[in-house]
């Protein structure tokens, strides 16, 4: 089993910092939780694959099979999410409309 990655760890992280930098978290909170998803998937496999495996095979196997379906909703969330705000796909950067809340900030 393997996770339908759509976005790598890089673009992950580009899209988490913007949001930190920009005072625009939502984006990097889903982006963050992807990136929780993708850890615990590996976990949950090292589990699988490591000598003690057949003494709880099945919990990591059900583990496993959870964070792959919670990684699909949440990369297609993070995609939707990015649409909306029209974020540039290809670049990732974020949408100069979103960057002005950090100046608003910073004058205010």
């Amino acid at each position: 089993m393997e996770l339908n990655i759509q976005y790598t760890a890089t673009q992950i992280e580009k899209i988490r910092e913007q949001g930190f930098v920009y005072m625009c978290a939502c984006p990097s909170q889903v982006s963050e939780q992807v990136a929780y998803l993708r850890r615990l998937f590996e976990y949950q496999k090292k589990c699988m694959n490591g000598n003690e495996a057949f003494l709880n095979l099945k919990t990591h196997k059900l583990i496993a099979e959870a964070t792959n379906k919670a990684h699909d909703i949440m990369q297609n969330c993070l995609h939707d999410v990015l649409v909306h705000e029209n974020w540039d796909l290809e670049t990732l950067d974020m949408p100069e409309n979103l960057r002005v809340i950090l100046e608003k900030t910073i004058l205010d």
